[in-house]
């Protein structure tokens, strides 16, 4: 297999994978897509097919120590660097040419914890994931209005839906993250612990130097009407988390 990255200009390729050397040997457990590997094409399309990027690797993470093994080599060589959770961003910023994708897809854990009202979620989640896991427990989080979204980027970007009138933007809901930086290192961000990335996740700009791998927030309780119609609201807000973004709003129905 040969993963190449041409400069503009024409000038030499270089092999991405030979690059990495040892931190895609052995400690990877997810799987890696070159160009010209079986299943290349299917794993860089993103929602928007406008968007038609050829990275020079797709690492599809199967865990947090997955995430940091990419991050590592992609810092010590300067390698351009994208990360997709949903796939569903609009301006195809999931993705690069050349470059190197993190993909969080395959990160699908939930946990709900009905009493204290907190949902974690991992970053591949969608919201149809999230939507799936608190309903069992007549809960909702206040997402998007699209299920295939990611929650992680629906929520960092802000995150509007049929619950944000009553309880806000799905990053209102949000009680901690953890993250890996761009030294590779494994952080949680909340008012509590990491005030100032927090911060920084929650509205701060991009490029805060940091990749979100789960989060917290609250969830909501309500009772469906049906067709357009979302109330009434029979229960204060509750918390929910995520494993790579998450968000605390999720609604009883």
């Amino acid at each position: 297999m040969t993963i190449t990255r041409t400069e503009l200009g024409g000038q030499s390729m270089t092999n991405l994978r030979e690059q990495a050397g040892e931190s895609f040997q052995g400690g990877f457990r997810g799987q890696l897509f070159a160009p010209d590997d079986d299943g290349y094409d299917e794993a860089r399309k993103i929602y928007n097919a406008m968007i038609d990027k050829r990275p020079g690797l797709i690492a599809r993470c199967a865990d947090v120590a997955d995430v940091m093994s990419s991050v590592n080599p992609a810092r010590d060589h300067g390698w351009t660097l994208a990360v997709r959770g949903g796939g569903h961003n609009g301006a195809g910023l999931g993705t690069c040419d050349d470059g190197l994708v993190i993909d969080l897809s395959q990160m699908k854990g939930i946990q709900v914890d009905p009493t204290k009202r907190i949902a974690r979620i991992s970053g591949g989640c969608t919201w149809r994931d999230a939507d799936h896991a608190t309903h069992a427990f007549g809960l909702a989080v206040p997402g998007g209005v699209i299920s295939t979204t990611g929650v992680a980027g629906l929520t960092l970007g802000g995150g509007i839906g049929y619950l944000s009138r009553k309880h806000g933007l799905s990053i209102d809901n949000l009680l901690s993250v953890d993250m890996v930086l761009a030294d590779g290192s494994f952080v949680q961000a909340s008012e509590e612990e990491n005030a100032d990335l927090f911060w920084a996740v929650r509205g701060g700009g991009g490029n805060s130097g940091s990749l979100p791998l789960s989060s917290s927030g609250s969830i909501q309780s309500v009772r469906w009407l049906g067709g357009p119609h979302f109330g009434h609201w029979t229960k204060p807000p509750m918390s929910c988390v995520s494993t790579t973004v998450s968000s605390p709003n999720h609604p009883t129905i």
